[in-house]
């Protein structure tokens, strides 16, 4: 299934108000449209040392605390040396699928624990993007700011407010920039 079919399944599965090419351009820019590893078949993970050490302050140091790079090898062996400390903790500080979402927002996703999140992200990308739109729509203002495409605000909302500093530091296009792009791009394709 295409990631336009798993959008539009998710949008009419659950009954969302907001708009396919608004949920494209955010996908695009936040994941880059995929979920799982082409290689090995895994959900798509990055963990965040600095949330494991905040939920497990006198853990013991290992790969895990070390963990700086984006690829997907190294973000599992990071994952899986916390994962041996302390299993929730872990989970929970490791943004995970297709919409990257952080495992410790279980509880405002509605399930009944972290594990239960991470089984339902694993059924499928279908299964992320719904609750990707549970995530927008559990919070009023990053909904207010998809639905005004006020992609600043957005950036703010999901990545910080210091995300065009970062982008600046890492030479990157700031978040609010790609959105708008990937926004006007769909749009002209949904034409």
């Amino acid at each position: 299934m295409s990631l336009k079919d798993m959008v539009l399944t998710a949008i009419k599965d659950t009954g969302t108000k907001i708009e396919f090419t608004v949920l494209m351009a955010f996908i695009e820019v936040e994941s880059g449209g995929k979920g799982f590893d082409d290689n090995t078949g895994k959900i798509l993970i990055q963990f965040e040392p600095h949330w494991f050490k905040k939920r497990v302050p006198y853990g013991p140091s290992g790969a895990w605390s070390v963990n700086k790079v984006d690829r997907q090898a190294k973000e599992w062996e990071a994952f899986n040396s916390a994962f041996a400390i302390n299993p929730d903790a872990a989970m929970e500080s490791t943004s995970i699928g297709l919409p990257q979402i952080m495992g410790a927002h279980w509880k405002r996703l509605g399930f009944e624990s972290v594990g239960k999140m991470w089984d339902y992200f694993k059924k499928s990308e279908t299964h992320q993007i719904k609750a990707l739109i549970n995530f927008i729509e559990s919070d009023p203002r990053l909904l207010k700011a998809l639905v005004e495409k006020d992609w600043h605000k957005v950036a703010v909302i999901y990545n910080g407010s210091g995300y065009a500093l970062l982008a600046l530091k890492y030479g990157r296009e700031p978040y609010n920039l790609s959105m708008k792009k990937a926004f006007e791009k769909w749009e002209s394709l949904a034409k």
